[in-house]
């Protein structure tokens, strides 16, 4: 049986873009996932990983411990940690997002 850390590793290893959030894109379930997903949408990323933290408190804590970061949203792009919603909003209005993200 794979441990959590395994788990997410894999996960953002094998997706492009990856975002763990409370809630699901259709149905953030706090503001900043909320924005995170639209952050995302705005960029043009119509397709990619998220996964519900509020679903497996396991994921949860691990994701914390993964990253080294204490909050949820967190996006990953080509397995990197990017940040949260306040880096991904900066990186945003700077156009820097759109940048990492356009790369393939």
């Amino acid at each position: 049986m794979s441990s959590i850390r395994d788990t997410i590793a894999d996960q953002v290893k094998k997706n492009h873009v990856v975002l763990y959030m409370k809630g699901t894109p259709q149905f953030p379930q706090c503001g900043f996932s909320a924005t995170a997903a639209e952050i995302l949408k705005r960029c043009g990323v119509d397709s990619y990983a998220s996964f519900n933290v509020l679903q497996d408190d396991d994921l949860r804590q691990g994701i914390k411990a993964f990253s080294n970061w204490p909050t949820v949203p967190q996006l990953y792009v080509d397995g990197q940690f990017v940040g949260g919603c306040d880096i991904m909003r900066e990186m945003y209005q700077s156009g820097e997002l759109q940048k990492l993200l356009a790369k393939t």
